[in-house]
This record gives structure tokens, sequence and C-alpha cells, in this order.
């Protein structure tokens, strides 16, 4: 008689814990893809200078909201992860001519040079010389679509491919890319300098591609002649303060650096006869055993510890983070200067952040962009679902390079104008 009594009251009870289950989803949907975070113009930190202030009038995207996909584009992880390799679907073929450097030290660089597609808007001849992301290449959809929008905005592109990233070119020496050799990238520039002796160049570096172009600006104040600006997006800054937080679980840092080791050591593997074969005349400190020693790599810092500070002859793993990276040099660069990162970004601690902070405190010709969200190297703009192929990060990257040569006209017309007036007839 009780258990009749009660059964009506089964179907309610079986009611709430459906219920209870689909908020508990809701709930994690929610915090997962960080939907209750607001919208907002990227953070800028800069000083008060004719320059700043040109930039903000000039450029309309430092002050403007910066709008992510409704559904996934607040959620740092899946602007890196998923559509850092899914979104650029529809991105588009830029034709180029791919050219080949031979180093002193028998490596043979390449890079692609692509012609610009339209008359720049201060009808100058202007060639960006671009630096791609760790074991990135010019033929990866992110450089495909930002150097076709800039060919369209009138810019010769010249994309370094690092050494060792494409498939179809073997190494010719015993050495490969790393974290902050600008060997290749300098061979680069200085090939665009004696080729086209009337451009003037913007440089743009991504993610390792920025460590690499700020330490090659800053290593020396010839390196910077003919140079209008620098655009560094998604950059550590501290290899050594970088690879001490890969090493922790927040942000799932942990995992993305086992990915990162994994492709890494499947790129160096796909050349290990030209770096561990016997008839390679190997450096010193690489030897036969930091081949197994790879094998079990499980992280970056393991990998350029056995293999990657040895192509340069760094004693110790300190010691080559140190020297490789570009914070110490940031300070001798004079050029404008346009860092980029996001806040959400699962790859740059926020502890890093502060580099670029600071710099920007002490320096007129540096401004630092801090949108909310856009992950790494994502920055994708869309209505809901699917996002376009064009980014925000491109669209900001062009613009501001647009705004710093009529800044630089300006000037120029504004010197000529008083040199008349100083010298009359």
């Amino acid at each position: 008689m009780n258990a009749m009594l009660e059964t009506p009251e089964l179907p309610a009870v079986f009611d709430g814990v459906k219920l209870a289950a689909v908020a508990a989803v809701l709930y994690v949907i929610v915090r997962c893809l960080n939907l209750k975070s607001p919208t907002a113009p990227p953070d800028l930190y800069f000083q008060d200078s004719g320059l700043s202030r040109f930039l903000l009038k000039s450029c309309p995207l430092l002050t403007k909201e910066y709008i992510p996909p409704l559904i996934w584009g607040k959620s740092g992880h899946i602007q890196t992860a998923l559509y850092g390799k899914m979104g650029r679907v529809r991105s588009p073929h830029p034709y180029g001519h791919r050219k080949f450097i031979t180093m002193s030290d028998g490596a043979t660089s390449t890079f692609d040079l692509f012609e610009p597609l339209a008359e720049h808007c201060v009808g100058d001849d202007i060639t960006m010389v671009i630096c791609p992301g760790i074991a990135n290449h010019s033929e990866k959809q992110y450089i495909r679509t930002f150097v076709d929008y800039a060919q369209k905005n009138g810019y010769r592109c010249a994309v370094l491919n690092h050494l060792g990233a494409l498939p179809n070119i073997e190494l010719t020496s015993p050495r490969m890319f790393t974290y902050g050799c600008t060997w290749e990238f300098g061979a680069m520039v200085n090939y665009i300098k004696k080729t086209y002796p009337q451009t003037q160049l913007v440089v743009v570096g991504f993610s390792l591609g920025g460590n690499i172009v700020c330490k090659y600006l800053g290593e020396t104040q010839a390196n910077q002649d003919k140079v209008l600006c620098c655009v560094s997006v998604c950059q550590g800054y501290s290899a050594l303060r970088a690879q001490e937080t890969f090493m922790q679980w927040d942000q799932c840092r942990r995992f993305y650096n086992f990915l990162m080791a994994d492709n890494m050591k499947k790129i160096i593997l796909s050349h290990r006869q030209a770096l561990f074969g016997d008839h390679v005349k190997k450096p010193q400190s690489l030897e036969d055993t930091d081949l197994s020693r790879l094998y079990t790599a499980t992280s970056l810092m393991q990998i350029d510890d056995n293999v990657m500070r040895k192509f340069h002859g760094y004693n110790s793993l300190k010691e080559y983070y140190e020297e490789e990276s570009c914070m110490r040099y940031l300070h001798r660069i004079y050029v404008p200067l346009m860092l980029v990162n996001a806040a959400d970004d699962p790859l740059v601690h926020e502890s890093l952040l502060t580099i670029p902070k600071s710099l920007s405190e002490k320096r007129e010709n540096v401004m630092f962009v801090l949108p909310l969200h856009g992950g790494h190297l994502g920055f994708f703009e869309g209505s809901v679902l699917f996002p376009e192929p064009l980014t925000w990060m491109d669209k900001l990257v062009v613009e501001y390079a647009n705004a710093i040569c009529q800044w630089e006209r300006n000037k120029s017309q504004c010197s000529d104008t008083e040199q008349v007036e100083a010298d009359p007839e």
C-alpha cells in the first residue's frame, strides 16, 4: 500500500534530476565558452605623444570593440586550438616566388616573395618582411590570408620559411631554426634591401617570429635602417619565463607544451640524417645520445636542452633562453613598435605581459595592444558560428602599417616645407 502511494512521486524526482543535469551542463558550457565575458575595445598602453595621438585617430580598430564569434569566440582555447587549424577553410592562395639563400655555414634558407596587387595608399614602395610562428612557413593558412590582404593593400611581402619547417626542402647543414636565431631573417631582409633599394620596410612577426624580429632589430642599429615600423603579435618576450609557465597545468599549458613538443620531434626526426647522420659534421656538443633522448622528450624544454641549444653552442638551457630572447633587445628598438597580445591567450601567461606594459611606459615609440579575446593567433570575427577568413589581427596590422606610412609621409612633407621656407629663392 505504501509502495503504491510513493510510485507517483518518482517521475517528479526523475524530472528534477534531469533538470539539474541540464543546468549543470549549461553551466559548464557557459564557463568553458566564457559566454559571460563582455566585449570591449582593447586595452592600450602607451605614452601621450604626437605619434600615439595620430595612431588613435588613424586606426579605428584600436578604439572600437573587438567582437569575436558569438558561440565560441570568447574561448581562448577554441580560438587557439580548434579554429587555429580549421577556421580558415576559405583562405586564399597568393602566388609568389621562392628564393634560396646559401648561408655561411652551408644552410639553405628560403623565403617566398609576393608582389603587391594594388598601389599603396601613400604611393610608396613598401615591403612587409614577415616571420611566422614556430615551425611555420609561407604555406600556412594564417600566413596566406594575411599576405593576400597585405598585397591587396599595396604591400610587397617577403615571408621567411623557418629552416627545416618546409617538408619538401632538405636541410643542407646540421642546423635548423631555433627560438631566437636571426640569421635567416637577416639574410632575407638584406636580399630585399639589395634587390629593391628604393623600398621601405614594415617588419612583422607572429608568435616565435615576433621574438625573432624584435631581437633582430635590437641587435644593431643598422638593422633598423629603412624600417618604418615593427609589429609583433602573440609573442612571449622571455623564453626562460615562458617555458617555466609551460610546465604548469593552468590553462592547459602543459598539454599545449606536449603537443608543440610532439610536433617539434616530428620535424627534427624528419631531418635526422642531416642532423645526426654519420657523414654529418655535427656541433661538438651534439651527440648521438641526444637523438635517443629526443624520442622520450615530452616538453619543449627537454628538446631545447638536448638538441636546439646545441646548434649554436650554448652551454646551458638558461644561457640559451636568456641570449635568444628579445627582452634584452626591446629597449634598443627606436622605430615605432606595436606589440599585440590577447588576454585569454592560453600559451602566454599573464605574468609575461608585464614586459610590454613596462616597456610602453618608458618608450614613446611603443604601443601595447591587449584585447580581452583572441587566443593565440586567433582573433577571429564572424556572426555566430562560422568565422570570416580575414581576422581582426590581419586588419589591425595593415591598418597600423598604413598609419605609420602616412605619419612618415606627413613628417617628410613638413620637413620639405620647412626647408623651402628656410631657404627662399
